[in-house]
């Protein structure tokens, strides 16, 4: 909590406290019956969390982004894949509250804050993952109406949510080409693919989107035609802050479970806590993840001012923070011997909740291209 305001500390201590409360005791149990648990969702909207950076007009919290930071890393001690897939849900309502219009924003906010309805953000497509300006999911203007056609890839939340942000093509190739609709659940011709079997992020499902001359209104569309790209851009610099968050709280308690593991085993007569290199080990530990908080706190600060380096900075956080925090949860697992490999141990659980954290939100080799390109102007 070094450098916060009292207010973010109190932030921090109430997510802190859900975490270990609502979340911790049932992490392992979500993970193996792949239980997605809406119930203390909704309990954690109770404490403002459903809406953190929506304006408080339409339900949300209306809190700064490093303000969001904070209470993702808290809460993802608690449990890594239910807060990551709460970040991409703020996410979504976020850009339905910037970008849609007052009809939009009260017609969907307040259910979204308040998590009675739950949302899903749809820019994979089995054919474009990191290039996602080549999607092919089309919109073909009718009258009041588009119809879309086409399918959405890994789509977290899919089947089991209620609102469907979705980037399509409404214009001509690239991305100049895409606009964004919001598609509800119930909407003839919107379908879901299997429930997909994953390492990890076992609490919230995963599934194929799928549309079939799906007739979606004109008013579902956020912003103007064409814009699309852009808005799924700005909401990605924010979900890059928000997964990097996710995976500080996981390396967190990794290390956290690391340290007790070392002062209660003992291997050749020693408690482990007294071999040198393992101290070295968690010393290092230690400092890649104070390093990575600063960054990821760093790069929250110049999103919420607007800054004109934010993108980048929020790239080298992911980058940076989801890369070092795997290592972290990863050596904290290799602490525990052959016990972190079972999974009546919470750190194998980290382990493989955080290592789709170096692929989604954009892939680290894209963050590495566009840090890359911001250097050299390219």
């Amino acid at each position: 909590s070094a450098g916060l305001t009292e207010e973010q500390k109190e932030f921090q201590k109430v997510a802190f406290d859900f975490a270990a409360k609502e979340m911790a005791p049932h992490m392992a149990e979500w993970d193996d019956k792949e239980i997605f648990p809406v119930e203390t969702m909704r309990k954690a909207a109770q404490l403002g969390f459903g809406g953190i950076y929506v304006k408080p007009d339409v339900g949300g919290s209306g809190l700064s982004r490093l303000d969001t930071s904070v209470i993702f890393e808290a809460l993802s001690t608690g449990c890594t894949s239910t807060t990551a897939y709460m970040s991409i849900h703020n996410m979504c309502v976020w850009m339905i509250d910037t970008f849609g219009n007052e009809e939009q924003r009260r017609r969907f906010c307040p259910a979204l804050c308040s998590m009675e309805k739950f949302a899903s953000y749809c820019l994979t497509e089995p054919g474009s993952g990191s290039d996602a300006a080549s999607l092919l999911t089309s919109a073909q203007r009718k009258g009041d109406t588009y119809v879309l056609n086409g399918s959405k890839a890994f789509i977290s939340g899919g089947g089991d949510t209620d609102v469907y942000v979705v980037m399509c093509r409404t214009g001509g190739p690239g991305p100049k080409g895409i606009s964004c609709l919001v598609v509800e659940k119930g909407t003839p011709g919107l379908s879901f693919g299997k429930k997909e079997k994953k390492v990890g992020w076992n609490s919230q499902p995963t599934r194929a989107v799928i549309f079939e001359d799906c007739v979606v209104p004109v008013g579902n569309r956020l912003g103007a035609e064409g814009q699309g790209f852009s808005i799924a851009m700005k909401g990605l610099n924010g979900g890059r802050i928000n997964i990097a968050s996710c995976s500080l709280g996981a390396a967190h308690a990794s290390v956290l479970l690391a340290q007790e593991h070392l002062t209660v085993r003992k291997q050749f007569g020693e408690l482990l806590a007294n071999n040198q290199y393992l101290q070295f080990r968690l010393a290092e530990m230690a400092t890649r993840l104070v390093a990575a908080r600063l960054m990821v706190r760093n790069a929250a600060r110049a999103l919420q001012e607007e800054r004109e380096d934010a993108a980048v900075l929020c790239s080298m956080a992911k980058l940076f923070a989801t890369d070092e925090c795997f290592t972290i949860c990863n050596q904290a697992l290799q602490m525990h011997g052959g016990y972190g490999y079972l999974k009546d141990y919470a750190v194998q659980q980290f382990v493989r909740d955080i290592r789709v954290h170096q692929i989604l939100e954009g892939t680290n080799e894209v963050m590495r291209m566009i840090v890359a390109r911001n250097l050299l102007q390219v």
